[in-house]
């Protein structure tokens, strides 16, 4: 009889969900696709996600706008900082993702881990600093105060870049939750696994569920009835090719969403700018009459 020690173990191979509502269903389809490392070697069975799994996303995230939106900024700045702690002690985990994913080594891939950890952060300390930069009090003619404010445009889609598996995928999710709105990504097809595991940190953080709703499979499939959805109010085209957005634009246009292009990005380690927290916010401005307030002749 041979000692236990030498008996060869079976792995326990992890099985990815989507992250819908705060929750991890399998696609209500049943159906699944394999996720293969840049060499073509099986990593795991990824839910291919069906236009119901896209729908029940939608009602997750109109759900949790009104509470998300109407959250202070300062309190959306400590959760996403708590995602970001979360996401630090995981790094190893997404360490060995990002190197199977995108063929890259150990070292290189821990420097870009590295760098979305600290992209993460980047974006929660805008929350409570992006209102002043873009509103502010206005000079008109008149006895008026005239003020701007930004709010959240709504429910958004993201379609998440195809190559940059975690650093791309962060960077286009950070702006839109951290002004709050809430988001329905569609994950790398090629490399899903990094945006799967990110369901699991945002689960186990202070994010309330259906802020982020994280599917998976083929982008075109799910993100066609999302562009049509009068219920998505923007929608951003990052990993889709030129064709497939010219469609998901066409089809957008019909509740009049906002739409952000595809804006080709040579590296997603440079410092993004605020423009993408922009492109997914509303000006709201306001005028109050100035004056006597009666009487007493008192004034402003």
């Amino acid at each position: 009889m041979s000692d236990k020690s030498e008996q060869q173990r079976l792995s326990v191979f992890k099985t990815y969900k989507l992250y819908v509502g705060g929750k991890f269903p399998r696609s209500e389809s049943g159906r699944v696709y394999e996720v293969s490392d840049s060499k073509g070697k099986w990593l795991a069975n990824a839910p291919l996600s069906s236009r119901k799994d896209a729908r029940d996303a939608v009602v997750a995230a109109r759900k949790a706008f009104g509470a998300w939106s109407g959250a202070t900024a300062y309190n959306r700045g400590q959760i996403l900082y708590r995602v970001a702690e979360m996401l630090e002690g995981r790094k190893s985990q997404f360490v060995h993702e990002v190197a199977d994913a995108e063929g890259l080594s150990k070292s290189k891939a821990n420097e870009l881990v590295e760098a979305t950890i600290d992209r993460w952060v980047w974006y929660a300390g805008w929350t409570d600093k992006i209102a002043q930069v873009v509103g502010g009090g206005n000079p008109v003619a008149g006895p008026y105060f005239n003020l701007s404010s930004p709010e959240p445009t709504g429910v958004v889609t993201v379609l998440a870049p195809q190559e940059s598996s975690f650093l791309g995928l962060v960077s286009v999710i950070a702006p839109v939750i951290a002004t709050g709105n809430t988001a329905i990504v569609i994950a790398s097809e090629k490399s899903p696994l990094p945006a799967l595991s990110l369901g699991e940190v945002l689960a186990t953080s202070d994010l309330p569920g259906g802020v982020v709703n994280v599917l998976s499979g083929r982008t075109a499939e799910i993100a066609t009835p999302l562009a049509s959805h009068q219920d998505v109010n923007a929608i951003d085209l990052a990993g889709a090719d030129d064709v497939l957005a010219k469609e998901l634009e066409i089809a957008a246009a019909d509740n009049l969403k906002r739409v952000l292009r595809p804006q080709p990005v040579d590296d997603w380690r440079a410092t993004p700018g605020i423009e993408r927290m922009t492109a997914f916010l509303e000006t709201k401005t306001v005028w109050h009459p100035t004056g006597s307030l009666g009487a007493s002749g008192s004034s402003y």
